[in-house]
């Protein structure tokens, strides 16, 4: 009776090479870029995403009685290759083209996030950082404020930069602020509220 052939145990890696691609492995690890650990994302602690917009972002005028001031926001992971940041807050649900409550542009690369109120405090300008003229005809931030009726949707937007700094003035409409933004993002994160009266 003949036996079947015996297959010969597989050879186990040396030492020596395990611990070369451990090593590898570290490497590897190490040379990745930041941003590739997660999604650009944005968050509040004044805003929930599918949320309802607090009274103290609400506008401060034409029957709307809020603080206006604007909402704290945090980012991360911004696209490998940023170098600057820009935030707005749209409402597209307004007849027409749609509503600007703020647009900010200039924001270094370092910065990832703002505090509650820093349109209204100065804490904007300080970064060096530049604000559009909203719908109101107000520099800064303007919050929301809808006609009574249907709730609007409010639209906050972190944008990540391929430029330092945008070729924008302050008080400019922010439309044009929008544009010019566009044309140097590399990432958006957003956050999408509702408010109504």
């Amino acid at each position: 009776m003949c036996r079947p052939p015996v297959s010969p145990s597989p050879r186990r890696p040396s030492t020596s090479a395990a611990l070369v691609a451990v090593t590898a492995g570290i490497v590897w690890a190490t040379v990745m870029p930041a941003a590739a650990a997660g999604k650009f994302t944005l968050t509040s602690a004044n805003l929930r995403d599918g949320g309802t917009v607090e009274t103290n972002q609400v506008f401060d005028r034409a029957n709307c009685r809020g603080a206006n001031r604007s909402p704290q926001l945090s980012w991360s992971n911004p696209p490998e290759g940023t170098r600057g940041f820009a935030v707005t807050m749209f409402d597209p649900d307004s007849p027409g083209r749609g509503w600007w409550h703020w647009a900010v542009a200039g924001l270094p690369a370092n910065v990832h996030a703002l505090p509650e109120n820093a349109s209204a405090s100065g804490h904007v300008a300080k970064l060096g950082a530049v604000e559009a003229r909203n719908d109101f005809d107000v520099d800064g931030y303007g919050g929301p404020c809808p006609p009574p009726g249907k709730p609007h949707r409010y639209v906050v937007t972190v944008y990540a930069l391929n430029v330092e700094n945008p070729r924008l003035a302050q008080g400019r409409p922010a439309a044009m602020f929008e544009r010019e933004i566009r044309a140097s993002t590399l990432g958006t994160a957003t956050i999408t509220v509702t408010y109504g009266r």
